[in-house]
């Protein structure tokens, strides 16, 4: 994955050049709203190139365009770099000078670990700003887009915003909620089971599922597993086909009762953390670090404690790739947002085959937890169930 600006090139180009490979659509779109989505479109390509990277910021793309020709555009590389519209505004130039600049997420109005954007927008004489969405922080909140509109710029707001607010739902759920978000995904048979009675279960599902896996680690800053996880399927849980980072690997485990040799232990291909009861085993604790592998106690040990200590490291969002005995607490105390289901055209059957999620105490159908916002899409010769847990009471 590219963790640099996209500057323009010397000339001009359209927005259907410059949209290359990204759109299947190389002809420029009639109107000006078709105009003004499709250029917001371009900047949500750009944002999702520092996926997995900008943690606690969100992911921004920036685009610039004068009489319809692109001049300038960036992205938002990381924490502490130069924001979207700034690498945008560099690349354009003087171009910039009564041109329309779009970006996805409202231009930030005051001084963090970079100047605020919008006093380099109008310093550079913008003409017009298209903002996908308000930003959620109330450190801008509006800010940004007032401080525009005084000083002349034409503003307008909400183009793309649904698919702009679901791209930086991690940033919002952070900042309205003082939490990552949540992600819980496991890959299950059609009759429900996650593994045999044996405990055997690679692959439940497709090549073309595991690399969609594979894209949604390399979004997260953290993959989490418990201590059964890695007894029984020692799993890896890095981006190896898509040639990106890899999250921070996780493993709760109370006891560490862990094996020896694991594939996780490997701590050249990717850092491993290992979240333990205090006191829990000092030798395992001891040999751990010896392999280079974080170890960190936390009482409780539970994963809302889990999720506040990954808040405190700053990070955007979580993903639980637990078996189902975790997975019960972790959808319990508001520790998961969102479920993807990716669901196998087998059956295995087996009174004792593990399934996705364990006791959560309901004795009713109708106290069932009903997903919303759901989407169903095949993946190759699976299918993918996406959704959203609806925040009971008391949860984060």
């Amino acid at each position: 994955m590219e963790n640099f600006p996209v500057d323009a090139q010397p000339a001009a180009r359209t927005a259907a050049a410059v949209e290359g490979s990204d759109s299947p659509d190389q002809s420029l779109p009639s109107g000006a709203g078709a105009f003004d989505a499709s250029m917001m479109q371009r900047c949500l390509t750009l944002a999702r190139r520092a996926l997995g990277q900008t943690a606690p910021n969100p992911v921004v793309g920036s685009v610039i365009v004068r009489n319809g020709q692109i001049v300038g555009e960036g992205f938002h590389p990381g924490a502490g770099q130069p924001h979207a519209e700034v690498f945008a505004l560099k690349a354009a130039g003087e171009l910039a000078r009564g041109a329309t600049l779009y970006v996805n997420l409202e231009p930030c109005n005051h001084y963090g670990r970079t100047p605020p954007c919008s006093e380099a927008v109008v310093a550079a004489g913008v003409a017009r700003v298209v903002v996908g969405m308000v930003d959620p922080n109330p450190l801008v909140a509006g800010g940004g887009i007032e401080r525009l509109r005084k000083a002349g710029i034409e503003v307008v707001v909400g183009v793309e915003e649904e698919a702009c607010r679901q791209l930086n739902e991690a940033f919002a759920h952070r900042i309205t909620h003082g939490r990552p978000f949540g992600i819980l995904k496991y890959a299950m048979t059609l009759d429900g089971k996650i593994g045999t009675t044996a405990g055997h279960s690679a692959w439940v599902t497709g090549a073309e599922a595991r690399f969609e896996v594979q894209r949604l680690r390399a979004a997260c800053d953290a993959v989490v597993v418990g201590g059964a996880t890695v007894r029984f399927d020692n799993p890896k849980l890095t981006c190896r086909d898509m040639g990106s980072r890899n999250p921070l690997r996780v493993v709760m485990s109370r006891s560490l009762d862990l094996p020896g040799e694991a594939h996780l232990w490997d701590t050249d291909v990717a850092p491993t953390l290992v979240l333990a009861q205090a006191g829990a085993n000092p030798e395992v604790q001891k040999w751990l670090a010896n392999r280079g592998v974080e170890v960190v106690e936390l009482t409780p040990l539970t994963p809302a404690s889990a999720m506040a200590y990954f808040y405190d490291r700053q990070f955007l969002s979580v993903l639980w790739e637990c078996g189902g005995t975790l997975a019960a607490p972790a959808i319990a105390d508001g520790s998961v947002q969102k479920v993807l289901a990716f669901i196998a055209p087998k059956i295995i059957g087996g009174h004792s085959a593990p399934t996705p999620v364990g006791d959560l105490g309901l004795a009713a159908m109708t106290d069932a937890l009903a997903l919303h916002g759901v989407t169903v899409r095949p993946v190759g010769a699976d299918c993918l169930v996406e959704g959203y847990l609806t925040p009971s009471a008391g949860s984060t």
